[in-house]
């Protein structure tokens, strides 16, 4: 299971307070519910690609001797399963599917040299798809702007909350990504559900 890690400052930062295994370990299992701190469980490595980084981080996983599962700390400023960061991805949707920019500019305003033309497309595509869902979830932080479209809407919502404070309700609070699973996860994306009406007496 991936849980968000709360962290504001550099990557690098974030690099040396993960080095500490009890700063930010749990004193329960958000799995299992057993009031037991989790074992440090070492780390696994990803792939990140921010504004002026691009290389490999550490996560650390935390082990439950109870149910005897994992629990990942995903950095907030990460997507779980995608390479790149949120703020590279928030500037490229902006100012591609809001401004209207072109796949060159969108990526410029996003600090890339060169925008493959399947990547950026995949980006405004799932985003599309995802629009009216983060739309409905995020009227629970803050009132929908007027907007011609749900993607408008959503970027506008978003820009109001703050694209990681809006992932970290909508991941933490939902179990929603903010460009929705890919179709293999979904299964495994906990799609949020209303639970149903209790019978009237």
């Amino acid at each position: 299971m991936q849980i968000l890690h709360r962290f504001a400052g550099s990557i690098q930062r974030y690099a040396e307070e993960l080095s500490d295994p009890d700063r930010y370990r749990h004193d329960h299992c958000p799995q299992c519910a057993a009031h037991r701190p989790l074992t440090a469980h070492g780390f696994y490595r990803r792939t990140l690609v921010d504004i002026a980084f691009d290389g490999m981080i550490r996560v650390r996983r935390y082990l439950c001797r109870c149910c005897k599962r994992t629990v990942s700390l995903l950095p907030e400023f990460a997507l779980p399963y995608l390479r790149f960061g949120i703020v590279v991805i928030a500037l490229f949707l902006v100012a591609r599917i809001l401004l209207g920019l072109t796949l060159k500019a969108a990526a410029e305003a996003a600090k890339f040299a060169v925008m493959p033309y399947q990547r950026g497309q995949y980006w405004v595509r799932r985003f599309r798809q995802q629009a009216e869902r983060l739309c409905a979830a995020l009227v629970a932080l803050i009132a929908p702007p007027e907007a011609p479209d749900f993607a408008s809407r959503a970027l506008q919502v978003l820009a109001s909350i703050g694209w990681i404070a809006a992932h970290r309700f909508l991941f933490a609070d939902l179990r929603v990504q903010l460009l929705g699973w890919p179709a293999l996860l979904t299964p495994a994306g906990l799609v949020a559900a209303l639970p149903p009406a209790a019978p009237s007496a």
